[in-house]
């Protein structure tokens, strides 16, 4: 039997041991909360670590009583973020993130010619579920083109009746007598709607003015509009500097103004020359003279090296030239050798 006085001397001994010991306040661990938090803590009291929102708890112990060496044990307690499922594959466009932990978010584009028909970003919540699901890429399309004033739809095809997408063309075209300012093609944008639309104007010309020595002929009309041609020619003679045919011009104007240029007499009686490569006797060939922008080219001597050369003279508007280094022989010195007749330099 224990006597009582052993009983007491225990029970002193034990109350001077933890007489004065308490636990301080206790170690933090990231993302959680202690309950309950105080400065310092009786033995034998007990604290929680509780994870928060967002977080969940991974190894170590939760639950502590503060011990008799008033020291709390080591805590190997985590709290790490909750991770949200795989946030999927957006078609048409892209997914870009850094990881699905929460509290990050994930943020979606959809490719050129599709617009975000959803939200932009979705964040990984705190019960591990995105805040916003996957978004659709859709299709941008335009409505039908407007057609501008005098003006057809030349070319147009959709995939889908009355409805365009993102670069389909359609091609435009004024009616008769009417000029297009502007591009002719226009193109379904990135923002549904169409590139700018052209302009058909009515445009007139004057009538063109016939040349001297030539004719002009010209749709018999009150007016002469856009496109409208006027065909020139010129007298017996006479060569037309220019195009035969013109055209009326988007600013009104003729795309040319041709003119009739008068040929030319050549002042020489006699001489073998070169004319389109061929060798031919000017008295023969050229009696009636030589027409505007023809050119014959004329032998001359090389009397040190006793050869020949040539130079070309063309015919400008009547006005020709014979080069300087001709000489014309007289038809009396038959026994002069024609610079045609040397060999050449």
């Amino acid at each position: 039997m224990i006597s009582p006085v052993l009983v007491l001397l225990v029970s002193f001994l034990c109350h001077s041991v933890t007489a004065g010991r308490t636990c301080p306040k206790p170690q933090e661990v990231p993302f959680s909360t202690v309950i309950p938090l105080k400065m310092s803590y009786e033995v034998g009291e007990q604290i929680v670590y509780i994870c928060k929102p967002g977080y969940v708890s991974r190894g170590g112990m939760r639950r502590f009583t503060c011990p008799l060496t008033g020291m709390w044990p080591i805590n190997t307690l985590k709290c790490q973020p909750r991770v949200c499922p795989f946030a999927g594959i957006l078609e048409n466009g892209a997914v870009h993130y850094t990881t699905f932990e929460y509290p990050n978010s994930v943020n979606f584009t959809c490719n050129k010619g599709f617009y975000l028909n959803g939200s932009a970003s979705a964040k990984c919540m705190d019960d591990g579920r995105w805040s916003h699901p996957l978004p659709v890429c859709s299709p941008i399309t335009c409505p039908p083109p407007s057609i501008p004033n005098f003006a057809t739809l030349k070319l147009y095809t959709s995939l889908v009746e009355n409805i365009s997408f993102y670069q389909e063309t359609a091609i435009l075209d004024c009616l008769p007598h009417y000029a297009m300012f502007g591009n002719d093609t226009i193109r379904c944008t990135e923002h549904g709607n169409w590139t700018e639309l052209p302009e058909c104007r009515e445009v007139r010309c004057p009538f063109p003015t016939r040349p001297d020595n030539g004719f002009v002929n010209y749709p018999a009309s009150h007016a002469l509009f856009y496109k409208d041609k006027a065909t020139y020619g010129c007298h017996e003679t006479y060569v037309l500097d220019g195009p035969e045919v013109v055209e009326c011009e988007k600013f009104g104007t003729w795309s040319a103004s041709p003119t009739c240029k008068a040929s030319c007499k050549i002042p020489v009686k006699k001489a073998t020359v070169l004319y389109k490569g061929e060798k031919v006797n000017i008295q023969d060939k050229f009696k009636n003279g030589i027409l505007h922008g023809e050119i014959i080219s004329f032998f001359c001597k090389d009397k040190e090296r006793k050869c020949s050369y040539t130079e070309d003279a063309q015919c400008i508007n009547g006005n020709f030239e014979i080069p300087n280094c001709f000489k014309e022989h007289s038809s009396w010195a038959f026994w002069k050798t024609d610079a045609a007749d040397k060999q050449p330099c």
